[in-house]
């Protein structure tokens, strides 16, 4: 969800949670929608498939206030380049940062607060895309993953709320699949280790997700064109009663078998979107995306201005009154050459 998919936060089956906001503003606006396009540098998260297609360099900045309805602390950074090396492929480099607000250290004998400090996640990322036949893409990126909830620990346990762990994404991008016009993309992410805070015992498994999706060239003119997208990704987590949970190349498998199949498939959250743009200089866009576990049902919206190098981008979501994703809006700008 230029967020974080709703049936995460309800079940916290998984841990690091933030790998699973999705960057890129022009995304956003189309409802996360974006595996089967991610023709820009935000193609490093949605699909690292996508980068062998992207012949040039570009530069990708984004800023969200995050969660504007639980408090004015949070926001959400993301930064990203690639860079095109002709007869190989495209490499790319992103930096993810979630800062979750300013805490409170306060005695254990009474509220008296003593000290402050910042819990964030961070994420550093390589990628590495290239064409293997005209139309197909293949890609990988590679994550380490720095989590600072707290530089201490809680009641009597020893150790403290820091972790360090990595990752792995794996992409596929299909253009003209079928038909004319017609691309598929997949990506399965956050491939890795458990991280754990304090106890080895208590690690909680990466989000790892598998997303694919469809995206069609509606209209192709001259000075109008109209894109259409859908995408469906699932959380591949399988955590027991216990608290314990598989790792994730077992959890790909087993996650589908925990429940019955007509629930697992409510698990499977759904997006659409759509772009217009105008002249090559305006676009419009609109989006949905509908989570039955997790409630999450937001239209989505956005716009973007390109003129010369330079693309501005801005994103909303209208998730209800209330929730906590509404009136979230995020600004990116990108930059090609």
């Amino acid at each position: 969800m230029a967020g974080l998919q709703g049936d995460c936060f309800a079940q916290s089956e998984a841990g690091l949670l933030f790998l699973l906001i999705s960057p890129g503003v022009r995304a956003d606006g189309m409802g996360e929608a974006f595996v089967a396009l991610a023709d820009d540098a935000s193609a490093i998260y949605w699909n690292a498939g996508a980068l062998g297609f992207l012949q040039h360099r570009e530069i990708l900045l984004m800023h969200s206030n995050w969660l504007p309805q639980l408090a004015s602390d949070l926001f959400y950074d993301f930064g990203a380049y690639v860079h095109h090396v002709p007869g190989l492929g495209t490499f790319g480099g992103s930096v993810t940062y979630l800062n979750m607000g300013e805490q409170n250290v306060t005695l254990s004998t009474g509220p008296e607060v003593v000290d402050h400090f910042i819990s964030y996640d961070v994420a550093l990322s390589g990628a590495f895309g290239t064409l293997v036949s005209e139309n197909i893409g293949v890609g990988v990126n590679m994550k380490i993953i720095r989590s600072n909830l707290s530089p201490i620990g809680a009641g009597q346990e020893k150790g403290s709320g820091q972790a360090w762990s990595f990752g792995v994404d794996l992409g596929m991008l299909y253009k003209h699949f079928l038909v004319k016009g017609l691309n598929f993309g997949i990506n399965l992410s956050n491939l890795g280790p458990k991280i754990a805070y304090i106890d080895v015992d208590q690690a909680d498994p990466q989000p790892t997700n598998l997303k694919v999706g469809f995206a069609y060239k509606l209209l192709d003119m001259e000075y109008n064109k109209i894109t259409v997208t859908a995408d469906f990704n699932k959380l591949l987590v399988r955590r027991y009663k216990d608290g314990t949970s598989d790792p994730f190349y077992k959890a790909i498998f087993t996650s589908w078998t925990d429940e019955p199949i007509k629930q697992e498939m409510k698990r499977v959250i759904s997006h659409v979107g759509a772009e217009y743009w105008y002249s090559d200089l305006v676009a419009l866009r609109v989006g949905y995306w509908y989570d039955e576990i997790g409630n999450v049902k937001p239209t989505t919206f956005g716009a973007g201005l390109k003129y010369s190098l330079y693309r501005f981008d801005f994103g909303y979501i209208a998730a209800g009154e209330g929730h906590p994703l509404s009136d979230t809006m995020r600004f990116s700008l990108t930059i090609g050459f």
